[in-house]
Order: structure tokens, then C-alpha cells, then sequence
């Protein structure tokens, strides 16, 4: 029953009101000394990202050159500036997301693609590994017509490797992008400040196919 009822969406009338007032981040970034928040500067790019538990997430791409910074947070739900807490009990519908900024001049959106596919397994539906939850989905939250129509391709692609390798089917979202909810100030870069803390990222073992990041640059 527990499992069923942390896996199951909420609908608007059940979901928790939330509230007006935003998240009180940090400035910078733990780690690149980068703003959290926007302005932005010009020529970069905005990604989204839910792959499981978000501190583990968040590290795989700041780590990545040509990221500008990255935050965590929440999206795809029906609660405004909700809690950890909240999200936590199921009744918010969102998903842990990873916001990334990046200069697509440096890192195309094919490689980000890449990192989000070969990090986590997008087949296990409301769930990352022993994390259970609508939270823990997989998910693409495209922020151009061009990252939806890389991100569906990617997926049609990677779902040919994982059915040779004998997986199931992917379970990922792939949506334009929600409302963006900063998650409290301890969230963000928590590896960063914690190394020895909870990660959760792992993924199939089975690569993404070699032409995504050929076929992002010659789109």
C-alpha cells in the first residue's frame, strides 16, 4: 500500500496548496562560483533534468566543461514552492530536477542527453533503485523545440541499445519545461559540502549510441 501510494500521482484536489513565497537560495554556486539564479549571461543555454535522487544528479553535470552552473529543485507537480517535506509525502506530484545552464558553444546538448541516459536506469518508472516515489522519475524537460526533438530522438535510440541488452521499456517524460522550484539552500551542491553523502546515480551500463552528439552538431 505504501509503495503504491508514493508511486501514484496526485491529482489537483488531492495535491498540497504550496504557497507565494520562493526559496531562499545561496547566491553562488558551492562549487563553480556561478549564480544560481538568473540573469544569465547571454548565449547560454538552460537544460532540466529529473534522473532519481537530485544531489547525486546535479554533480554529474557540474563536473561536465561547458556547464555554467546548476541547481536543484522541483518541477512537473501541482504544488507552488513546495517543501522537501512536501515532495517527500508524495502529495506535490513533482519530480527531483536538476536545472543546468550551459554554453552549448562548449558542450552540446547531445552530451548532456548522453550523461542524463548512461547515469541512471530510465526504465524502473516511479523509482531510482531503493528510492520510491513520483519524486525519483525520470524525466526531459526540453526547453526548445529543438532539445524536445533531440531528446525523443535520443530516447528512441537508447531504447534500441537497452532492449539488445534486455531491459524494459523507457518509462522517462520528455515535457516542455514546468515552472522551476529552487529546493532549499542545504539541497543544492550537497555532495559538494557533503562528500561522503548519499549519491544514488548509477545507471544500466549500457552506453548511449555513438551519433547523438553527431547528429546535435550537425542539426
Amino acid at each position: 500500500m505504501w509503495f503504491r501510494a508514493k508511486a501514484a500521482m496526485p491529482t489537483r484536489e488531492d495535491a498540497l496548496p504550496g504557497r507565494d513565497e520562493r526559496m531562499p537560495i545561496p547566491e553562488r554556486h558551492e562549487v563553480l562560483g556561478t549564480p544560481l539564479a538568473p540573469p544569465f549571461p547571454a548565449g547560454l543555454e538552460r537544460a532540466m533534468f529529473g534522473m532519481g535522487c537530485f544531489w547525486g544528479a546535479e554533480k554529474r553535470f557540474w563536473t561536465m566543461p561547458g556547464v555554467y552552473t546548476t541547481a536543484v529543485g522541483y518541477a512537473a507537480g501541482l504544488t507552488r514552492n513546495p517543501t522537501y517535506e512536501e515532495v517527500c509525502s508524495g502529495l506535490t506530484g513533482h519530480a527531483e530536477v536538476v536545472l543546468v545552464v550551459f554554453d552549448p558553444k562548449q558542450v552540446p546538448y547531445a552530451e548532456l542527453l548522453r550523461a542524463f541516459w548512461e547515469s541512471h536506469d530510465p526504465t524502473q518508472g516511479m523509482r531510482q533503485g531503493n528510492d520510491v516515489g513520483t519524486q525519483y522519475r525520470s524525466g526531459i524537460y526540453a526547453h526548445s523545440p529543438e532539445q524536445r526533438r533531440l531528446a525523443e530522438a535520443s530516447r528512441d535510440q537508447y531504447q534500441k541499445a537497452l532492449s539488445r541488452a534486455g531491459h524494459g521499456r523507457i518509462t522517462t517524460e520528455i515535457l516542455d519545461p514546468p515552472d522551476f522550484y529552487y529546493a532549499e539552500a542545504y539541497h543544492q551542491q550537497y555532495l559538494a559540502k557533503n562528500p561522503w553523502g548519499y549519491c544514488g546515480i548509477g545507471g544500466t551500463g549500457v552506453a548511449c549510441p555513438a551519433g547523438l552528439t553527431a547528429a546535435a552538431r550537425s542539426a
